[in-house]
């Protein structure tokens, strides 16, 4: 009987692994009451009869179900506070789990890269039913990896409607003590910068130079996809062209949340408490001010389009003579003498070129990277803008912003 009470009162540790009060908590009250059942065999076995000391063991068995619930329930939170940081968790069953056995075997062991960030790596791979993925690694101990993590993860599951221009999240997966992965739908032609600057390799991704037509078609897929998310409360503040992918029929998706934040109910700009991101696609309010709003999306977006016009980089040192080349400022000013075709990339000059798409795209881009906020257009408007249901007039000079960072 000794040794039959001795299995029941055995407890497997490893549930309070991450709950020890959980665990102190019923060993007590299990302990007191085999004490109890001890003292009183002989009294018990009198009244109760054979069946007495059946009734206590399941009794037992009892409380320990009721506290061992409590300690998985309390384990599931605490993971899921550690996937979100203490986000509002609400999203979280939407979005499938993946294993890592499942990532390693899709991925072929994570030997096909896509692509490297400072904190990720992004891979190539298929599951079992046949479906591609590219699965982002965030690799374990870099913290803004973690918070990056969490942020992405957090804003995209925020999108109630799968929108076509946003690239699609089909699961997730945490490693204890390990790194972070998200999966997402597979894009075929990789990112945008691929596509437009010369010269460009990028691991095993695609790449070529994009018709001018193809460019003005990705800059309204850009902009619808940014105003979907602008009415979705959720800043992107990361907008460049390493973040824009292209399908098999060059349309674009936007496309790593790492950086998003969540704007507040009234809109206006919210204070972030360090600046992230890359510089050079930086709106001045935020270096500054370290304030940001829709409209540092938008910014950013014009900086975009700017780089497709020109199929250049925004900031380029010249070394042979040894100074700065601050397109934005060019593309203006080719534009007040009347020659902005001057302006557009010039592997695309040797082809039929439609002088009002350019304009269209110079004069949108050149609004939405005014310094003061307030002339800058919101995504709807540059939609409507780009799609001739507004009229786009020639933007006025602003002071271009430009720091040696």
């Amino acid at each position: 009987m000794d040794d039959k009470r001795s299995k029941i009162l055995s407890v497997p540790l490893s549930i309070f692994r991450s709950s020890w009060i959980f665990f102190i908590v019923p060993v007590v009250v299990l302990s007191e009451t085999a004490s109890l059942i001890v003292r009183s065999k002989a009294s018990v076995g009198s009244k109760l009869g054979g069946g007495g000391g059946v009734f206590l063991g399941v009794a037992i068995l009892a409380i320990f179900g009721v506290f061992a619930w409590f300690a998985i329930l309390n384990q599931k939170t605490s993971e899921k506070k550690e996937i979100l940081g203490g986000d509002d968790d609400s999203f979280i069953e939407k979005v499938p789990k993946f294993q890592y056995e499942e990532l390693t075997l899709a991925t072929n062991n994570f030997s096909s890269v896509l692509g490297r960030g400072g904190s990720s790596c992004v891979f190539k791979g298929t599951l079992r039913e046949g479906t591609c993925v590219a699965v982002k690694r965030t690799m374990q101990g870099q913290e803004h990896g973690k918070r990056e993590f969490q942020a992405e993860l957090a804003g995209i599951m925020r999108l109630n409607v799968q929108n076509a221009n946003i690239v699609q999240l089909l699961g997730y997966c945490v490693v204890p003590r390990g790194p972070r992965f998200l999966i997402y739908e597979f894009i075929p032609n990789g990112s945008l910068d691929s596509w437009i600057f010369p010269h460009k390799h990028n691991g095993n991704q695609p790449r070529g130079c994009l018709p001018l037509k193809s460019r003005y078609k990705v800059a309204i897929d850009v902009a619808k996809a940014l105003s979907y998310l602008h009415n979705a409360r959720i800043l992107h503040l990361d907008v460049k062209p390493e973040n824009i992918l292209l399908d098999s029929s060059f349309q674009a998706l936007v496309s790593d949340f790492g950086l998003a934040e969540l704007m507040g109910e009234i809109e206006g700009s919210i204070v972030v408490k360090r600046v992230r991101g890359t510089r050079e696609y930086l709106a001045p309010e935020w270096i500054l001010q370290g304030r940001v709003s829709a409209k540092t999306d938008v910014y950013s977006y014009g900086m975009l389009l700017l780089e497709m016009i020109g199929g250049q980089r925004n900031i380029r040192k010249h070394d042979d003579i040894k100074r700065w080349e601050y397109f934005p400022k060019i593309v203006f000013d080719k534009m007040k003498a009347g020659k902005l075709l001057e302006a557009l990339d010039k592997r695309l000059m040797d082809k039929m070129v439609d002088e009002n798409v350019v304009r269209k795209l110079a004069y949108v881009a050149l609004w939405c990277v005014q310094e003061k906020i307030k002339l800058r257009p919101n995504m709807a408007q540059a939609i409507d803008m780009l799609e001739g249901r507004l009229p786009v007039n020639e933007p006025p000079e602003t002071e271009m912003f430009f720091l040696d960072l």
